[in-house]
């Protein structure tokens, strides 16, 4: 059986990703949206999935592109001046590894993430974040500690078929240590994710291109649709728009029942994959 949860990141970002979430899971094969409790549209959002009782909501634990929930005097560490995550993901983990201060004003952050979350009282259904940065083995920890405190019972180790070339082999290693982490703490996480190697361009011929690849076992699929490819904080080059065309287009839904795909949440699959 190929199993498939189709997940929208970046869910609370702005209301042009919001209306497209609610969109696609309305009117196409959306099972699964990850929303950043900091995010300046995260209210709408919350309302929105209070409405779509289906659709899995997890956390999207932002830890670079955006502002913390905390105070910026309480994570100095973290912050530029202007209180914004540091841009520098690669300094920016060194100085997890490097500095008991950084991880300690850390493991606050993300914990202060989780509980905003928990405040919406939406069941928690997965958890992963902004540019996969819980790969990096100091945040991955972290991130798996607050998922068993906060119930969460999935993450995303984002390991897409084919050969990784350039960082992202690195990337990809960091992910496989992940996926056997979070298995001995009981987490579900993916076999395979697909939607890596195009972020910001699953079009409709590269998402149908993404079905034939799924293989038997769990599998995820990831997009970032909005109703405007220039909303303010938006990727350069991300196509939004094509990606929601994805979603609710009639061959996408056409090529998941030739497979005879299941579609669904990551609740949906806790049981099978305990």
């Amino acid at each position: 059986m190929i199993e498939l949860v189709v997940t929208a990141d970046d869910f609370g970002a702005d209301l042009a990703v919001n209306e497209a979430v609610e969109t696609a899971y309305r009117e196409g094969v959306l099972t699964a949206a990850s929303l950043m409790v900091a995010g300046k549209a995260a209210g709408d959002a919350v309302d929105r999935a209070r409405g779509l009782p289906g659709l899995g909501v997890g956390l999207h634990v932002v830890l670079v592109e955006g502002r913390p929930v905390l105070p910026p005097d309480e994570v100095p560490e973290l912050v530029d001046a202007s209180g914004e995550f540091h841009g520098n993901m690669a300094l920016a983990g060194l100085r997890f590894a490097l500095s008991p201060r950084a991880r300690r004003q850390l493991a606050h952050e993300i914990d202060a993430q989780f509980a905003a979350f928990a405040a919406t009282g939406l069941p928690l259904d997965h958890v992963n974040s902004h540019k996969h940065f819980h790969v990096h083995p100091v945040i991955g920890r972290m991130v798996i500690d607050a998922a068993r405190r906060y119930g969460a019972r999935a993450i995303r180790a984002p390991i897409e078929p084919g050969r990784p070339w350039g960082s992202a082999g690195l990337a990809v290693a960091f992910a496989r240590r992940l996926r056997r982490r979070a298995a001995r703490a009981g987490l579900m996480a993916p076999e395979t994710v697909f939607g890596l190697a195009n972020s910001g361009h699953m079009d409709t011929v590269r998402t149908e291109r993404a079905v034939a690849g799924l293989s038997p076992g769990l599998n995820e699929l990831y997009l970032h649709p909005a109703t405007r490819d220039d909303w303010p904080g938006h990727a350069p080059g991300y196509r939004y728009r094509a990606e929601l065309d994805a979603l609710v287009a009639p061959a996408t839904r056409a090529a998941l029942s030739a497979r005879g795909v299941r579609l669904g949440c990551f609740a949906d699959f806790v049981g099978a994959h305990a």
